[in-house]
């Protein structure tokens, strides 16, 4: 990364983020999450060690001078109680950072992630840094983030192993009368005592002939009957916070011929997107495949996000989407999850792949490609 940087003529990279589910610029660059809503702030130096603005006392400061065995990397933590919910904090990060930067002659800095810094940070940094040259460096960023090392592999693979044993586990323990919220509790303790830190599981259920969405706690009120089906999304970290995700249906009966037919159509349909997953390939080119793939069987064109990246974010780059300009590399994880909804039909599917020199690796889950029925 520094040398990255340095070429561009960059003194320092600086982030924000609010959370660890889609804030992973923080979380990749330090190893810690920002959580809970409350703004971190990192200056990435190409030449010096790193500096973070936390929450804290007003003017806190803690000189760590990279040594800190937790704050690995790290040459001074700074702290201020600023909140997104009380905007008049809205320029104490931005005035601590912007001193750290000045104190050290910075006269370019990179900026990562604009979509997730408030408008207030970055007018206040820019007002307090009168004078210096900011530009956008996400791009240059996303392309080495976006390969895994091996350590990274390793942990998107304990994860996947981890979303296949809490899928189990509601499999053992799910029974007709539960709440929605109850199903999706079972996914979510295990995978916690599995060692994760964060996510979702998201699902609902409903009667055969009528949709099961994913939807979060707020709407898992209703019951899960015999003859009820429900579609089950299990998003949640590794104990070194990367993500995979896993989909399935689970039926407590016997599944209608419309649900399993719609659910083989999304198999193929993950099969087929598969088999275009090579280095080098078009993420644009992929993603009207699938549409002309879709349309070809009488289903209609993808107008979500149907495949993307995944690591220290959920949703990661590459997006297998018509806007995305990365290319495919090897080293790579993409979750591939097809689906679409109508009135009475919500089939999906999602596993996670590691591309590599050829293509796509092995399935990183183990739990069957298949609607689970309790007969």
């Amino acid at each position: 990364m520094r040398e990255t940087i340095s070429q561009r003529g960059l003194d320092a990279l600086v982030m924000q983020n609010r959370n660890d589910w889609l804030g992973g610029y923080v979380k990749w660059f330090t190893d810690l999450p920002a959580t809970n809503g409350y703004p971190v702030t990192v200056a990435f130096y190409a030449a010096d060690d790193m500096t973070v603005v936390d929450m804290g006392p007003f003017d806190g400061r803690r000189e760590l001078c990279g040594q800190d065995n937790l704050r690995r990397g790290v040459g001074a933590l700074l702290s201020t109680p600023a909140f997104p919910s009380i905007d008049y904090t809205r320029g104490y990060h931005a005035e601590l950072l912007a001193s750290d930067l000045r104190s050290r002659g910075v006269r370019r800095v990179g900026v990562l992630g604009q979509g997730a810094m408030p408008h207030g940070f970055v007018t206040t940094l820019r007002e307090r840094l009168a004078g210096v040259a900011f530009e956008d460096a996400t791009d240059a960023v996303d392309e080495i983030k976006a390969i895994k090392s091996a350590e990274e592999a390793h942990w998107i693979r304990y994860v996947a192993d981890l979303q296949d044993k809490a899928f189990l586990s509601v499999l053992e323990d799910v029974r007709p009368g539960m709440c929605d919220h109850e199903v999706a509790a079972l996914a979510w303790g295990k995978a916690q005592s599995l060692g994760s830190e964060q996510g979702i599981t998201l699902g609902s259920s409903a009667p055969l002939g009528q949709r099961a969405s994913f939807v979060g706690r707020h709407m898992q009120g209703r019951q899960f009957e015999r003859g009820d089906h429900f579609s089950l999304l299990i998003e949640v970290n590794s104990p070194c916070g990367y993500y995979t995700e896993l989909a399935r249906t689970i039926v407590l009966g016997r599944a209608s011929a419309q649900l399993l037919e719609g659910f083989a159509a999304m198999a193929e349909a993950q099969d087929h997107t598969l088999s275009l997953l090579r280095p080098g390939a078009d993420c644009a080119e992929i993603a009207a495949a699938h549409d002309e793939w879709m349309i070809a069987h009488g289903l209609p064109a993808e107008r979500r996000l149907y495949s993307h990246g995944q690591g220290a974010d959920m949703v990661e780059r590459p997006l297998i989407r018509h806007d995305e300009t990365m290319r495919l590399r090897a080293g790579m994880t993409l979750a591939v999850h097809p689906g679409y909804e109508t009135e009475s039909l919500f089939p999906v599917i999602c596993d996670n792949y590691l591309i590599e020199g050829e293509g796509p690796g092995p399935c990183l889950h183990k739990t069957e490609r298949q609607v689970f029925e309790f007969v």
